[in-house]
């Protein structure tokens, strides 16, 4: 990983901006957190900003994102919130600087819009994992994931899957995030290349329905077809039409993409969940799967 953003050490400066929608409360439970860190934090314009459902207007939101990536006392950015807006914003960033000097940028949810950007434009690590709205609900299994990982540990992850997954071994670079950003981003200068990649989906407050479409299309689009593994994480808080779907996200995973023959990971620990450990997607990582059986192990390439 030739451009990897250095990892933190204790005494560095971390900024917190609001690509998205506006924050509702305060977030002193997660700079308690990061300060406890040792890490400096600087807040952004954007956590105390409003307009409409937004933390601001799109060039604000834009404007402060560029601010912390172009200041070089700012080792790693975090996306204080998902909820929807990143798209809106994505293409007012330069991100020039960024790509010359690489940081740490960190989120899930609407950042995938950001992850999947980077990835596609500069091969450029980033970080799916807790953010500060979330920190509060948080496991500490999953913040001392983010914590490890930031601070230069390479994850690794065993678990045992309830669904019955479909075994093999894969090896390649992580991507993904949210199912409905990624279809969102379809066909724009933020897709990315999805062959030999192993991927990771996640969704939360779909229709069974929805889930099926933005899968189908994926597949149409020749997505799903060349990956190396894929890794299926929460799927929470869906809904079904009167008339039911009848079949479960994991049964329609595997009509869908059954046919390829390469490793599917059910319950992976990462999503809309307080459970939510850290990926680094735009690295190379190996995935060994059994039936219910799940090791992925990143591999430092530094």
């Amino acid at each position: 990983m030739k451009k990897t953003p250095p990892y933190l050490k204790k005494g560095d400066k971390v900024g917190i901006v609001c690509p998205a929608w506006k924050v509702d409360n305060d977030l002193e439970d997660a700079i308690a957190l990061l300060k406890s860190w040792d890490l400096d934090v600087v807040v952004g314009k954007t956590v105390h900003s409003s307009y409409r459902q937004y933390a601001g207007s799109d060039e604000l939101r834009a404007q402060d994102f560029q601010s912390m990536l172009d200041n070089d006392e700012i080792k790693a950015v975090f996306a204080a919130r998902g909820g929807y807006g990143c798209v809106r914003m994505i293409d007012l960033v330069n991100f020039s600087h960024f790509a010359a000097k690489p940081k740490w940028i960190i989120g899930f949810s609407d950042v995938t819009v950001i992850h999947s950007h980077i990835h596609r434009n500069f091969g450029i690590p980033t970080i799916h994992g807790q953010m500060p709205i979330t920190i509060p609900d948080a496991t500490k299994e999953s913040l001392l994931s983010l914590k490890d990982t930031l601070f230069g540990e390479m994850p690794l992850y065993e678990y045992q899957s309830e669904h019955t997954n479909i075994p093999g071994e894969g090896e390649g670079v992580v991507i993904g995030g949210n199912l409905a950003l990624l279809v969102n981003v379809l066909g724009s200068v933020s897709d990315m290349d999805y062959d030999e990649k192993i991927l990771f989906i996640e969704d939360v407050g779909e229709f069974y329905y929805s889930i099926d479409r933005m899968l189908w299309t994926l597949k149409r689009a020749g997505k799903l077809k060349n990956l190396k593994g894929l890794l299926v994480g929460g799927f929470t808080n869906l809904k079904d039409n009167k008339v039911p779907f009848g079949i479960t996200p994991e049964e329609l995973i595997l009509e869908i993409v059954g046919e390829y023959g390469y490793p599917v990971a059910f319950d992976f620990p990462a999503g809309h969940i307080d459970n939510n450990y850290t990926l680094i997607f735009g690295a190379q990582a190996s995935l060994s799967v059994n039936e219910h059986h799940v090791c992925l192990a990143y591999i430092d390439e530094q």
